[in-house]
């Protein structure tokens, strides 16, 4: 079975969003591009929620977001209860959420990295696996509620 990729952004990022979509397809991923597609301002907490609930519920495998920063809608998808996303603007921190965060959802800036690198780190994001062991016990420190 195809591992669905949940894709979202606000305005700042559509064009970017559609370019990494297309990739994630060519990868052989199956694409869930949930929008938005019109360059009006939209506000991006409701987007980075929309995609947190799509990879919470399971609907999902896995996630990519963007705005212009990344760093927004990173915060908006991190409050859906079991989710973890990081902002990436290099190959070794996309790999690294995965491998040690088990971090399901990665969050882009579309202002601060171009094209090309937006494409490598989605590839490094995708191609890691989480390696448990030791991260596992500070994946559970990261759920804990009471913490």
């Amino acid at each position: 079975m195809t591992k669905r990729i949940v894709l979202s952004s606000d305005h700042a990022a559509i064009e970017l969003r559609q370019t990494i979509a297309k990739h994630v397809t060519a990868l052989g991923y199956e694409a869930v591009d949930i929008g938005p597609t019109s360059p009006e301002s939209t506000h991006y907490p409701l987007h980075g929620q929309a995609a947190a609930e799509r990879v919470a519920s399971g609907d999902c495998a896995l996630g990519i977001i963007l705005c212009g920063t990344g760093q927004g809608i990173m915060m908006a998808a991190n409050k859906v209860p079991g989710i973890r996303c990081g902002v990436c603007s290099d190959t070794f921190s996309a790999k690294m959420i995965r491998q040690h965060n088990d971090a399901q959802i990665l969050s882009i800036g579309a202002r601060v990295v171009g094209e090309g690198l937006a494409l490598e780190i989605v590839e490094a994001f995708l191609g890691a696996e989480f390696e448990g062991g030791r991260h596992a016990t500070r994946v559970a420190m990261i759920e804990k509620t009471d913490a």
